[in-house]
């Protein structure tokens, strides 16, 4: 029998409905389902989740000042979805999308603030595969 795994992430956003708005806009975001203040969302398979700030010690990056998590997207074509998102009113202004010499080789790299506090961090799909450790 085969275990599936997928690990995903529920981002903090003040206002649920305007944010996946953004989401489907500036990511191509596919909507799940919706409970108001919890939205699931997904893009190209991948799940991931908006929810309302809790008063469980569960905040915005806007209400905290920062963000707690980096979201890391993999893509073939990370600067056209880097593009989508500034050109939705992300700032991609302190993520410059660069070649990163890495020890499998180069991996394209940039990134983005989305409009709720939120960075995302979007390379091609180099890392993802097994790189044998120097002993």
């Amino acid at each position: 029998m085969t275990a599936t795994v997928r690990i995903s992430l529920m981002l903090a956003v003040q206002d649920a409905p305007a944010a996946s708005d953004w989401y489907q806009r500036a990511l191509g975001a596919g909507e799940l389902w919706s409970l108001g203040s919890v939205v699931g969302l997904e893009i190209a398979g991948a799940p991931f989740f908006l929810h309302e700030p809790t008063n469980a010690g569960f905040d915005s990056p806007a209400a905290i000042g920062r963000t707690t998590v980096r979201v890391e997207v993999f893509v073939a074509d990370p600067d056209a979805f880097i593009a989508r998102a500034v050109a939705a009113g992300a700032d991609g202004s302190s993520h410059e999308t660069r070649d990163h010499e890495a020890p499998w080789g180069v991996h394209r790299q940039g990134g983005f603030r989305d409009p709720f506090g939120h960075i995302w961090l979007v390379g091609d799909m180099s890392p993802l595969k097994p790189f044998p450790r120097k002993a």
